[in-house]
Parts: structure tokens; C-alpha cells; sequence
């Protein structure tokens, strides 16, 4: 974490230095709009092509669902509860903690730790927890809350936001090519590693430039540190006992309890922008979480490699 902090410390440089004839936030969403459209597919496409798709494939998205569904329980059940101690809490602040307590960021910060701790055949792991089981959640269930909790009314349909994302058309494609045994011709592995390879930095620049130092405020610490019990700690250790009951593989278990135990995803902010949510909120979730999980990384790390290994 402290290494690719210098990655992320670029990203917010940026937010202060970016020329001023682009806003910032136009050079944020071109970073993102690059990785998700191109990049992140071109990597799908290239891990995903020659893994295993096999029974541990399902438990890992097993795993994961059960770490999405016990966040998303525990944040109705505290937010109820904050409410009925009279606390008050608005409907789009609702909405910014459900999504925000519920769904980790596996990607944009998955990738890189793990790639970095524990090398790159992680990356497979990853794209299948968050593939599998994240990104569909995000586009259905969340999508769904965010328009509940949300001052923007107008019609969704959560399946046809799920036919938009480029990264599953190229998990799509990847799964018949794999089931095929077609074999990955070496010029386009190279050509795919090319392009995967830019995930990772860009990843990082993009989580900087998304840091809101504005919103920090002691006024929402009542409201952040329930989300931060339950995303960094709640969450991981459910995944952890779902996983080991399931006998997933000691090495896939130590990154699904590390994806588990990431911040709060980037994306949100995207939920709450699109459907009129508290953003403000939501981006002081996402600082605090990133900075918190620095230590809460390393625990979770040391502990699922003392029990399991």
C-alpha cells in the first residue's frame, strides 16, 4: 500500500495541478471511461481466456455474495437503528451508506495490492470475484437502491445496465474460448498483456483524483464508522468462514478475505451522482475506508496466512 501510495499521491496532485483548460474531474472520468471500455476488457479477455473455470470458480463467487448480502443487512439494520435513536438521516444519505457499506472496491484496489503482495496469478481470483459476483450486484441490486433512495425518478432497468459493461461481454467471450480450448495465439496475448498492463497505474491515478479531502467532517464520523466496522472488518471475516467452509483453496481464500477487506469502491460516487444520492458522504466513505484499510489490510493479510498456511 505504502508503495503504490505514490500512484495514488499523483492522482491527487492532479486534482490541484490539472491544466485548467480540462476540469479535473473530465480528466478523472477519461482515466475511468479508458479502463473500464478498453483496458480492463483487454485484460478479462487475456486472464480470464486461460483459467481454470472449474468448482472453485463458484465457491469464489459464493464467497463473495456472502460478504455483499451480510454488509447489505448489517447497513440496514444500523441505519434503521441510527434512525430510531433519533439521528436523522436523510433518504440519499441512506442510500450513499447501503452502497457504500455493501460493495468493496475488488478492482480498482484488488487488483494491485494483491498483484503486489502476492503475485500475478492473482489476478484470475480477482476478476472472478468481482465478475462473478460484484459487478453484477453492483449494476442490479445497487443500481436498484440508489433509484429507491435516490431525488432521480426516471425508469431503470437494472439487466440492461449489466449488457453495457464491456468487462462482461469480455468475460463472455473469454469463458467460450476457454470452454472451446481454443488455444491464445502469442500476438494477441501480447498485444492484450499491452493493454492489461495500463490497469493497474491508471487504477491508481483514478482512486487519488476520486479522494475528496472537502467532505471529511466531523459531523458524519457518527455515520462513517459503522460503514468502516462493517466493510473492513464485518465483512472480510464473514467471507473468510463462508470460504473456509466451503474448503476454497488456502491461497484463494487469503484473496478473497483480502478483496472482502477493501474500501469502499470508486463506482459509487457514479451511483450517486447519476441518482441524486449524498456524494459528499459517500466520497468521505471512500477516504476514510482507503486510509483505514492501510492497517486492516496487513492484519487480515498476517492472520489468513498464519491460519491457513
Amino acid at each position: 500500500m505504502l508503495q503504490m501510495s505514490v500512484l495514488i499521491a499523483i492522482g491527487i496532485a492532479w486534482q490541484r495541478f490539472a491544466p485548467a483548460h480540462i476540469p479535473a474531474l473530465a480528466h478523472r472520468r477519461a482515466l475511468t471511461d479508458l479502463v473500464f471500455y478498453i483496458l480492463l476488457p483487454a485484460l478479462v479477455l487475456n486472464v480470464m481466456w486461460q483459467a481454470p473455470l472449474n468448482i472453485t470458480s463458484i465457491k469464489i463467487s459464493m464467497t463473495a455474495l456472502s460478504g455483499i448480502f451480510t454488509s447489505l443487512f448489517l447497513m440496514w439494520a444500523i441505519i434503521s437503528l441510527l434512525s430510531m435513536s433519533g439521528l436523522n438521516i436523510s433518504k440519499p444519505q441512506k442510500g450513499a451508506l447501503l452502497i457504500a457499506g455493501t460493495f468493496p472496491n475488488s478492482t480498482y484496489l484488488g487488483l494491485p495490492v494483491t498483484a503486489q503482495v502476492l503475485g500475478d496469478w492473482t489476478q484470475a481470483t480477482v476478476l472472478k470475484y468481482d465478475l462473478f459476483a460484484c459487478t453484477p450486484m453492483v449494476l442490479t441490486v445497487g443500481v436498484l437502491i440508489a433509484h429507491y433512495f435516490g431525488d432521480n425518478k426516471s425508469d431503470i432497468h437494472p439487466f440492461r445496465e449489466l449488457l453495457k459493461v464491456p468487462p462482461l461481454w469480455a468475460l463472455a467471450l473469454a469463458g467460450l474460448l476457454n470452454v472451446a480450448n481454443m488455444p491464445q495465439p502469442i500476438p494477441v496475448h501480447n498485444a492484450l498483456s499491452i493493454l492489461g498492463g495500463g490497469v493497474v497505474p491508471l487504477m491508481l491515478i483514478a482512486l487519488g483524483m476520486s479522494i475528496r479531502w472537502d467532505t471529511i467532517k466531523l459531523k458524519y464520523l457518527p455515520l462513517l464508522l459503522p460503514v468502516s466496522l462493517v466493510s473492513l472488518l464485518i465483512a472480510p471475516l464473514v467471507v473468510c468462514y463462508v470460504a473456509s467452509a466451503l474448503h476454497v483453496p488456502t491461497d484463494t481464500l487469503t484473496v478473497s478475505v483480502i478483496l472482502a477487506a477493501m474500501p469502499t469502491m470508486i463506482f459509487g460516487i457514479v451511483l450517486c451522482e447519476r441518482y441524486q444520492l449524498d456524494s459528499g458522504l459517500y466520497a468521505a466513505v471512500v477516504f476514510l475506508t482507503t486510509v483505514l484499510s492501510i492497517g486492516t489490510l496487513t492484519v487480515w493479510f498476517n492472520l489468513t496466512t498464519s491460519l491457513f498456511f
